[in-house]
């Protein structure tokens, strides 16, 4: 098995050429054989055939007159015999027709050189069945036949011919001559003809395949060039996309970092405000409660109500503010922990009813700044939701699908168009925020219906 999958690997990663060189050689040889086998026996057939018919035409000529007899009688007379002992003892055609029969319809012998096989009947043959039809038939170095035992004995380039004679005047066929004739020119004509188309069908086809072979090497020589220069491009692309991820995963960091420093310093300005002007302030608050026992008017007192009122709220707002500041715990939470906790930090602030759809179960180590994101969204939404919808209808929704999640905040409020109501601070900070981090920020109405919605994507890929 391994074996084979060596063989495809080699046979897949050589050259466009060699692989056709390969597969095509194979076609062409196959191809060139069963063409070379066709034409071959089409050339032996063709002379074949026109020896077999020159010799047929002078024998007819010779064995028609004695062959008239065998048209009312079943042999021939003695002086028919002796004719024909005659014709092929001793002369010419002797030296050529080496052997003779005479065959009756049936496949039996009425006369024939050898005299053992004389009345003998042969199962009937191809070339003989063709004599019967009218066709001189003939075949070379084929004594395959039962009757052909005595000539295949000579071991002599034989060229075995049926011919038929007919009856002069009514044209009938009453009976067949076959004669082996030694052709030893027949066989040297033959070999030839047969080396000869082999050479021919073997050169054209050797030629047709090396010219397209050379029309396939150079367009394989150019594909390969071509090859070449596209994984160079792929490799310069591949670097360069590396670099790019490489660039913006320090963009990112970079974002992130810089959104951490902006918390620590939005809690350092909380722990700021808390610490020196909400203490300033109680300060006064509790002086002004001295002051008043110390006036009993009621013109002052109004006054210092007044003043009082005003630092209460001042100091309220302050607080306020300073909680909104402070950085949340969310260094070793979860997506789904970080939503939960700031749902409920928003409900114990404001009382407002939220409706929580988490369903998100992964387990991802997000980077300081992303967890801090999703806080601050889930916050930033709640508190516009509160502000511009009374609490209406809010909804804190949390998926996680294919590596992406996807956090939304929505409410029952009349919404706004983001292209005609321009985002206030809030918004503004909390979208720069989200796309620093390589996520994705929308704002605006629901799609099913009134209110508002807020929705982040970020994808997980690199956090999973």
């Amino acid at each position: 098995m391994e074996h084979l999958s060596n063989e495809s690997s080699l046979w897949k990663g050589a050259p466009l050429a060699t692989q056709y060189a390969v597969a095509s050689g194979a076609v062409l040889v196959v191809a060139a054989i069963l063409v070379g086998m066709i034409v071959s026996a089409r050339i032996e057939e063709n002379v074949v055939r026109n020896s077999a018919n020159s010799t047929a035409l002078f024998m007819e000529s010779v064995l028609a007159p004695i062959g008239q007899q065998l048209a009312d009688q079943e042999s021939l007379s003695p002086g028919a015999r002796r004719g024909l002992e005659e014709i092929f003892q001793n002369t010419p055609i002797g030296e050529r027709v080496i052997s003779y029969k005479i065959w009756k319809p049936g496949g039996r012998v009425v006369e024939a050189s050898d005299q053992a096989i004389v009345g003998e009947v042969f199962p009937v043959t191809d070339g003989l069945r063709s004599a019967w039809e009218g066709e001189v038939a003939a075949e070379f170095e084929a004594l395959g036949d039962a009757e052909d035992a005595g000539e295949q004995q000579l071991g002599l380039p034989l060229l075995e011919i049926y011919s038929p004679i007919r009856e002069y005047y009514s044209g009938d066929i009453i009976a067949v001559a076959e004669f082996y004739e030694v052709h030893e020119q027949l066989a040297a004509d033959l070999s030839r003809a047969r080396r000869d188309s082999w050479l021919t069908v073997f050169g054209a086809f050797g030629g047709l395949g090396l010219a397209l072979y050379l029309i396939v090497l150079r367009g394989s020589r150019v594909i390969e060039r071509q090859q070449d220069r596209l994984q160079k491009q792929f490799q310069d692309l591949e670097a360069l996309s590396k670099r790019n991820q490489d660039l913006r995963r320090r963009v990112r960091d970079a974002a992130g970092r810089s959104a951490e420093r902006a918390d620590r310093s939005l809690r350092q300005i909380g722990a700021d405000l808390h610490d020196g002007p909400a203490q300033q302030l109680a300060f006064a608050a509790l002086s002004l409660d001295s002051l008043r026992d110390r006036h009993s008017s009621s013109e002052p007192q109004k006054e210092i109500d007044g003043i009082e009122c005003a630092i209460e709220a001042a100091l309220t707002e302050i607080r306020t503010i300073s909680r909104g500041l402070s950085l949340p715990d969310v260094a070793e939470r979860q997506p789904a922990e970080i939503v939960a906790m700031a749902v409920e930090e928003h409900r114990s602030r404001t009382g407002n009813s939220v409706d929580e759809i988490i369903s998100c179960e992964l387990s991802v180590d997000m980077p300081l700044a992303a967890r801090l994101c999703l806080f601050r969204f889930v916050q930033e939404g709640l508190n516009n939701a509160s502000r511009h919808a009374d609490g209406a209808g809010m909804e804190v929704q949390l998926a996680c699908e294919q590596a992406r999640l996807i956090l939304s905040v929505r409410d029952a409020g009349s919404g706004f168009d983001p292209e005609q109501t321009p985002f206030g601070l809030g918004l503004s900070g909390l979208r720069d925020r989200v796309e620093s981090l390589g996520g994705v920020f929308h704002a605006g109405r629901r799609a099913e219906g009134s209110g508002g919605k807020l929705r982040l994507e970020f994808d997980l890929g690199e956090w999973i």
